[in-house]
């Protein structure tokens, strides 16, 4: 029997933003694109209006007229989710990141060293709330499943534990939405043969079921109804790639702005491969367009890299090679891939390459934006005022992404 956490951070971005604008506290906030875009979280006060994540911006302001709209920080969010993570590292080595804001643990081989899980749980809540300053919510149970509904129960700032004993109490008088894999498509289904709640679904036959739904889902929903789940936490995987992307408050078609886009993507993702001590070797470019078709180019560079330009010119390359002759954009991204650890690459020196270059001065540069703040040195083509800076800055949606 395993005994696993599934932590979720209550309205993670939110919470974060709270932090430096205490003044918020308690008011209606929704941290998204102020007019284009979707709700990327939301305070609990928000909530009670109806706003919820991924909800239409324009749709979220007409449910709460009086919220707070605040842009996002996917770089600060990143960094305390990465804080987050590291106090889950010292409870158990078993962690499975299944989002920047919520994760399992396999705390199975921690409880002699922490004490129960529900001890762990506490403890881990504890040091969340003191280091980062957010609360976190935490389910505990005996498979990834039962956890996962455990802490959405325990929300907001809770704690819940189902042992495995209790698991057919706890999980029957739900309504069956609350299932993995079921949407509203199989809610619906589930509702016109009478079965509303997951006790109603334990009871009907397996065989009924597989007719209904196929033998793959009907076989999963019925192990589900009785908290069965054999799926293991798996630990991260080491970071393989890292971007970022920007969708316009309005579409562009002026590759002069594509490519001023561009060059502030492949700073801030050569800025998070410096931070996170990786170099790569493929650039990668995606483009959505007005219309919500999507394209990805790639090109690899001759050796691994963390450097701006390096990364710029690739991503230019890609662009240039496309030929869209002003063609209206509505997002681009710049990712870099095939990394490695700085201290594991071998770049090939050239003879021509001066004693100090690019990555020497972008060292500096980080150097000089962690004492100073993120503004003490910017690239004077990413400040221009005007047109450019009016598109980019109505709704970020930097990411930076972890693939295993």
């Amino acid at each position: 029997m395993r005994t696993v956490l599934h932590v979720d951070m209550d309205a993670f971005y939110a919470s974060v933003e709270l932090r430096r604008r205490p003044d918020l506290v308690g008011r209606p906030v929704v941290v998204g694109g102020s007019t284009r875009g979707v709700v990327l979280s939301a305070t609990y006060e928000a909530r009670e209006h109806g706003v919820r994540s991924g909800m239409p911006m324009t749709q979220a302001r007409r449910l709460c007229p009086t919220a707070e709209v605040l842009p996002p920080d996917m770089d600060t969010y990143a960094a305390v989710s990465k804080s987050v993570m590291a106090v889950f590292d010292q409870f158990t080595p078993v962690v499975e990141a299944a989002s920047i804001d919520e994760a399992f643990l396999d705390v199975t081989g921690s409880l002699r060293l922490f004490g129960s899980a529900v001890q762990i749980g506490e403890t881990l809540r504890a040091v969340v709330a003191d280091e980062q300053q957010i609360t976190c919510s935490v389910g505990i149970g005996p498979n990834k499943f039962v956890a996962k509904l455990a802490s959405r129960a325990a929300k907001p700032d809770g704690l819940l534990e189902v042992p495995a004993d209790a698991v057919v109490e706890f999980l029957h008088p739900l309504p069956v939405e609350r299932l993995w894999g079921v949407g509203e498509a199989t809610a619906e289904k589930l509702h016109r043969l009478g079965l509303t709640t997951v006790g109603d679904l334990a009871h009907t036959p397996e065989p009924t079921l597989q007719r209904a739904f196929g033998p793959h889902a009907g076989a999963h929903l019925a192990r589900l109804a009785w908290g069965r789940d054999e799926r293991v936490v798996v630990g991260r995987a080491p970071e393989r790639s890292v971007g970022s992307e920007q969708t316009f408050a309005r579409d562009i078609d002026d590759p002069v702005l594509v490519r001023r886009e561009l060059l502030r993507m492949a700073d801030r993702t050569a800025g998070r491969l410096r931070r996170a001590r990786l170099l790569g070797r493929t650039v990668t470019v995606s483009i959505r367009f007005a219309d919500f078709t999507s394209l990805t180019r790639s090109a690899t560079v001759p050796s691994p890299t963390d450097v701006t330009e390096e990364i710029y010119a690739q991503a230019v390359a890609i662009y240039t090679r496309l030929g869209l002759q002003r063609a209206r954009i509505r997002r681009v991204g710049v990712r870099v891939e095939n990394v490695v650890e700085r201290s594991e690459a071998y770049r090939q020196p050239e003879l021509t390459e001066p004693e100090h270059g690019w990555r020497e001065a972008e060292q500096a540069i980080d150097a000089a934006t962690l004492r100073f703040g993120p503004h003490a040195v910017q690239r004077a083509v990413l400040t221009r005022r005007g047109r450019s800076r009016e598109v980019a800055t109505e709704r970020s949606d930097d990411r930076e992404t972890t693939a295993g």
